[in-house]
C-alpha cells in the first residue's frame, strides 16, 4: 500500500479538525437555539458530548490511515514526545489542525447563521468563578486522560479494530465532567479557531485564557506520552503502530 503524502496527510487533518468543530463544536449553538429560554441541562451536556464523540470516531475512521487522524496538537506533540512522530513535521500538522479548526468554525457560521456568534459560538471559555489554576488544572487532566487513551487503543497489544470507538467514548466522558469548568476544550485548535471566528464576528472573547488552555493541553500532551511509557515499559515502542488507523480492520 503506497504511503500518503504529506499534502495528502495535512489535508486529512485539515479535514477532520474542520469536522470535529463544525459537529462537535457546532452542537454548542444548535442546542442552545433549539432550547430557545429553556435552561441548560445535563441532558444538553450529555447530547454535545455525544456529538464530539461521533464525530471522533467517524474521523478515526475515515482518515486514520491517511495522516494517523490527530486532529488535536496535544495528540500531535504526545506522539512526537514518545518519539513515534517526528518533531520536523509537528508545525505542520499544527498548522493544518488550526486552519481546520478556523474552517469548521467558519462553517457553523454559514449554517446556523450569526445567531451561533450571538450565543457564543462554543468558544471554550472558563467563568469568573474559575480562577486559571483550576482551569488549567481541568484542562491538564481531560487531555492527560485523552492523550492517555490514544497511547493505550494504538499500542501493539490493544484490541485490534476499536480504536475509534475507544477514543470517541473517552471524549465523551471527558467532555461530561470537564465542561463546567473550562467548556472542555482538550484539544488546542479547537480552542483557537473558534476563538477567532467569534473574534471576527465581532462577538467576546477572552483572549487573556487563551495561554492557560494552550500550556495545560500542550503539556498534559507531553505528560501522557511519558507517563504512558513509564506504566508499558517502553517508552519508544518501535513495533507500536504511530495511528489510531493501524488497529482499524482492513474492511473498513
Amino acid at each position: 500500500m503506497d504511503e500518503p503524502s504529506i499534502r495528502q496527510k495535512l489535508t486529512a487533518e485539515v479535514i477532520g479538525t474542520a469536522f470535529l468543530v463544525f459537529i462537535g463544536v457546532g452542537s454548542v449553538p444548535a442546542t442552545l437555539i433549539v432550547n430557545g429560554n429553556a435552561p441548560f441541562t445535563m441532558a444538553d451536556l450529555g447530547m454535545i458530548s455525544f456529538a464530539f464523540a461521533l464525530v471522533v470516531i467517524a474521523a478515526v475512521y475515515a482518515l486514520g490511515h491517511v495522516s494517523g487522524c490527530h486532529i488535536n496538537p496535544a495528540v500531535t506533540v504526545g506522539l512526537a514526545t514518545a518519539g513515534k512522530f517526528p518533531w520536523r513535521q509537528v508545525p505542520a500538522y499544527v498548522a493544518a489542525q488550526v486552519t481546520g479548526a478556523v474552517l469548521g468554525a467558519v462553517a457553523i457560521i454559514v449554517v446556523l447563521g450569526k445567531k451561533a456568534s450571538d450565543l457564543g459560538l462554543g468558544v471554550a471559555q472558563y467563568g469568573g468563578t474559575v480562577h486559571w489554576p483550576q482551569a488549567f488544572g481541568a484542562e491538564f487532566i481531560g487531555t492527560f486522560i485523552l492523550v492517555f487513551v490514544v497511547f493505550g487503543v494504538i499500542h501493539r497489544n490493544a484490541t485490534a479494530g476499536f480504536a475509534g470507538v475507544a477514543i470517541g467514548f473517552a471524549v465523551f466522558a471527558i467532555i461530561i465532567v470537564v465542561a463546567p469548568t473550562t467548556s472542555a476544550s482538550i484539544n488546542p485548535a479547537r480552542t483557537i479557531g473558534p476563538m477567532l471566528i467569534q473574534q471576527i464576528w465581532g462577538g467576546t472573547v477572552h483572549w487573556t485564557q487563551l495561554p492557560v488552555y494552550i500550556a495545560a493541553e500542550l503539556l498534559a500532551g507531553a505528560a501522557a506520552a511519558l507517563a504512558f511509557g513509564a506504566v508499558s515499559r517502553t517508552s519508544v515502542d518501535q513495533h507500536a503502530p504511530s495511528n489510531a488507523a493501524d488497529l482499524v480492520p482492513a474492511e473498513v
